[in-house]
């Protein structure tokens, strides 16, 4: 490294780093500020003395937004990098002294977050070293992480194709129906056809569960009348109650217990396919008779090929297979 490079570095401080790393991924000042807990002055004088040193203005104002400039984002590249490799190390050193420890980072779409608590408590209650940061998000978002190398994990249905992953496929994820339970064809074994004017609630554009659904009607030649895009399946879930519609959603959301990966009739007999009878899943819900449904799509766990797994992401990987045992569907 040449001498003038190496002055500069040592003359950025760690407060620096810390403050511009929040700053960037919140893309807040006053947000970084909370999580540093430290004034919103001081994370802005960290901001400004690390410019300064670099030479670099590293964000720019659009209205009451900041954003990073090229050189912010190039930065911001450089410190993650700085970060994954320090975990690296440690990682390292906790295998070399027997230990796991370190960090797990998993980002995991909103309908994962129904059971991949379940999945982690296991984990960390036999790896009491290792600090996990679970994020829950939409697809779109956890997609966003992949490509910045944020997170070591991801969980998701439907991963994309425009990256270099590796992937752990596990339980299966059924899609169903849902209607309210006042639908006049709640308690019938309908075909699909008869569901074509009904008004239709989907997840917002970019999700999982609505590209699952969409690609399974393409393959049916079957155009769903959509009236109404919703960002959560909580919102789904009392749109349909009320009567604004049917939906698809996850029977993980509308019956989490169901956790892992088995349907049933209210009778708690397992089906490969829709029950007899409509279950009622809440005040106001049930699961309609559909032919070809449910949809079922596996979860997958995935990480970026060309980033090494920490010691931590290795071992749940390992934990993971060995606890997923084929679903009795």
């Amino acid at each position: 490294m040449p001498a003038s490079t190496l002055a500069r570095f040592q003359r950025i401080t760690p407060q620096q780093l810390r403050a511009f790393e929040a700053t960037a991924r919140l893309l807040s000042v006053t947000k970084a500020a909370q999580e540093l807990y430290v004034s919103q002055p001081t994370v802005s004088v960290q901001l400004r003395e690390l410019a300064a040193t670099t030479g670099q203005r590293l964000f720019e104002t659009t209205g009451r937004q900041i954003r990073l400039t090229q050189a912010g984002e190039e930065l911001y590249k450089a410190v993650r990098d700085v970060a994954a490799c320090w975990q690296r190390f440690e990682s390292r050193i906790a295998e070399i002294n027997g230990l796991v420890s370190g960090r797990l980072r998993i980002a995991a779409v909103t309908t994962a977050e129904y059971f991949v608590p379940d999945l982690l408590g296991p984990f960390a209650a036999a790896h009491q070293g290792v600090e996990i940061e679970l994020a829950i998000e939409n697809r779109d978002r956890v997609v966003g992480r992949l490509h910045q190398g944020i997170d070591d994990l991801a969980v998701m249905m439907m991963p994309p194709d425009d990256l270099p992953l590796e992937r752990i496929q596990f339980q299966i994820n059924p899609l169903v129906i849902i209607a309210s339970s006042k639908h006049a064809l709640i308690d019938k074994k309908i075909e699909l056809s008869e569901l074509s004017n009904d008004r239709w609630l989907m997840r917002e554009p970019g999700s999982g569960t609505r590209m699952a659904a969409e690609q399974h009607f393409d393959e049916l030649g079957f155009k769903p009348n959509v009236v109404m895009s919703l960002g959560s399946n909580e919102a789904i879930k009392h749109a349909v109650a009320a009567g604004l519609g049917i939906a698809v959603l996850s029977q993980l959301a509308v019956q989490p217990a169901l956790w892992p990966g088995r349907y049933t009739t209210g009778a708690g007999t397992q089906h490969n396919g829709p029950s007899d009878t409509s279950v009622l899943l809440q005040a106001g819900l049930g699961i309609m008779q559909v032919n070809n449904f449910p949809i079922l799509r596996r979860w997958s766990v995935v990480w970026r090929k060309d980033s090494p797994l920490s010691a931590a992401a290795r071992h749940f990987l390992d934990y993971l297979q060995a606890s997923q045992s084929e679903p009795k569907v």
